[in-house]
């Protein structure tokens, strides 16, 4: 480690002794497949008279597709209240929606064909409308089978109070909010690097369909399992491969972490960069919409990273204007796959072991990256998602290559100081998850003791779950306050689509326009 470690370990250390373990503010959003109880993709759509409007209802949507379900938490600064209000959420859709189960994979159930995934629907209203016509943008880009992989992401926010005492201990004297985000670019930075331990742990796609294969190509040697699986024995997650969610469309965009306003300038220009690729699809055909635009990208979300810099966005503000005008509010880890085992897809376990990791990455060096450095970071993340727990895999960081078990010993050793700096809860989560075999061991080490299909465990731990949650009793809300939720949502979705008085057409020129508009200082 490095000689400031220690210091900087001791400073957080006695921050965490005033309280900053439970100061943290944490959300999630849990993604998962409604399926029907033969295993199949479910063809009904979201079921908005129980579960409110997909546009509105703050709890409960729909990402890509009408059947892949979005569970969204408040933000909470505890990690039990958090957890309970992730069960309660999945608790009261299971009621709502009837013999109907949820997927517990991250790799999708059995897929016949792209048009068997509804593009989830946001009624008529323009902004609606072009979230719609964005998802259509994706089939028409990407294929719908890619983006009905399903993870969780984990919302991450130091508290206020915390970084005026930090930017003492380094002696900076920044403007605060420029430090803040600054630090959180930091954390990035370092997650970049070092992020692929969370693949390590908590992967739990080793295995898949064959039907998310079909004609695909593929350089990955595949071996059979059960009637329908294919697998990679080394494999943690597949999701976060080359093969899962990322796209190699995006690899030659040149977005830079190095500051904010350089990553805030990187992706504003790749959302405004014309794509030959793309333009070929057409944008608007026969009168209707196949795509939002045919630049490299539609949107700035549609920009695939394992973590994210974020900043709850005002009414007509883009991701990148409200970052740049009032900077870093909090960091999304994106790379985390389902937790199969559990109910609500992670447990506060994980959660604790990913606070330590960022906070490791805080007080870790940070240098801006080197060219080609984020490339090789990537290149990282994917070999530890095919062939991570190979014990003759090696990993270059910082300009060093060892065995990843040399990367994962340094690692732990640094961490687990941490996890004892911020109290007992951490240090305990923290040797639960490395004294056990990584998720995706546990999970291959199962099915292949049978010989089992992917998919049949995953029915079965779906059925498990179901019956799990229809025992579990509201703690955060109550039935009626849910059902109010719902009830709000689904009038909030008439006015807005009420208020509207320009065309789609209009609303959608007058859209990039803004986002056309330089960024203020």
């Amino acid at each position: 480690m490095n000689q400031d470690f220690s210091g900087l370990l001791n400073s957080l250390k006695q921050l965490a002794q005033t309280g900053l373990g439970e100061q943290i503010g944490r959300g999630i959003e849990r993604e998962t497949l409604r399926i029907k109880a033969n295993g199949q993709l479910a063809q009904t759509p979201h079921q908005r008279q129980r579960l409110g409007s997909n546009l509105t209802n703050p709890l409960i949507t729909t990402d890509y597709a009408e059947n892949l379900l979005e569970f969204v938490t408040p933000v909470e600064h505890n990690h039990a209240q958090l957890m309970d209000a992730l069960k309660d959420i999945h608790s009261y859709t299971i009621d709502a929606i009837g013999d109907e189960l949820l997927w517990p994979m991250s790799m999708p159930c059995f897929v016949g064909n792209d048009d068997d995934i509804p593009l989830a629907t946001y009624g008529q209203s323009n902004v609606g409308m072009m979230k719609h016509i964005y998802r259509r943008g994706l089939k028409a880009r990407y294929g719908s089978t890619m983006q009905i992989i399903a993870g969780i992401h984990y919302n991450f926010s130091l508290p206020e109070s915390f970084w005026p005492q930090w930017q003492k201990i380094l002696g900076n004297e920044q403007p605060l909010q420029e430090f803040i985000s600054d630090q959180y670019m930091h954390i990035i930075r370092n997650f970049y690097r070092y992020g692929w331990v969370i693949s390590y742990w908590f992967g739990a796609s080793p295995a898949l369909c064959k039907s998310f294969i079909q004609d695909r190509q593929s350089r990955l040697e595949f071996k059979s399992l059960g009637q329908g699986s294919l697998y990679l024995p080394y494999a943690t997650s597949l999701r976060m491969s080359d093969l899962g969610y990322t796209s190699s469309a995006h690899s030659n965009l040149q977005i830079s972490y190095n500051s904010l306003k350089e990553y805030v300038c990187s992706v504003r220009k790749a959302t405004q960069t014309p794509s030959k690729e793309f333009a070929k699809l057409g944008v608007k055909v026969d009168g209707e919409y196949r795509q939002l635009n045919s630049n490299a990208l539609q949107i700035e979300n549609e920009l695939y990273a394992p973590i994210r810099a974020k900043r709850v966005t005002q009414s007509g503000q883009t991701p990148s204007q409200a970052l740049y005008e009032k900077g870093i509010e909090y960091i999304e880890v994106r790379s985390l796959d389902l937790n199969p085992f559990v109910p609500q897809g992670v447990d506060s376990f994980q959660l604790q072991f990913i606070d330590s990791l960022l906070l490791w990455c805080l007080i870790m060096p940070s240098e801006s990256f080197a060219p080609g450095e984020l490339q090789q970071c990537r290149d990282n993340l994917n070999q530890v998602a095919v062939e991570g727990r190979d014990p003759e895999l090696k990993l270059a960081i910082n300009g060093q290559e060892r065995f990843v078990h040399d990367w994962l010993s340094e690692i732990n050793q640094g961490m687990s100081q941490l996890a004892s700096a911020l109290g007992e809860p951490y240090a305990a989560a923290f040797e639960r998850v490395t004294q056990r075999p990584p998720l995706s061991e546990q999970l291959l080490a199962q099915l292949l003791s049978e010989d089992e299909d992917n998919n049949k465990l995953a029915l079965e731990l779906a059925k498990n779950h179901k019956l799990a949650l229809q025992e579990h009793s509201l703690s955060v809300w109550s039935k009626a306050q849910l059902d109010e939720v719902v009830a709000q949502s689904l009038e909030k979705q008439k006015m807005i689509e009420q208020q509207d008085t320009l065309s789609f057409d209009e609303y959608i020129q007058d859209y990039f326009a803004r986002a056309r508009e330089p960024i203020s200082s």
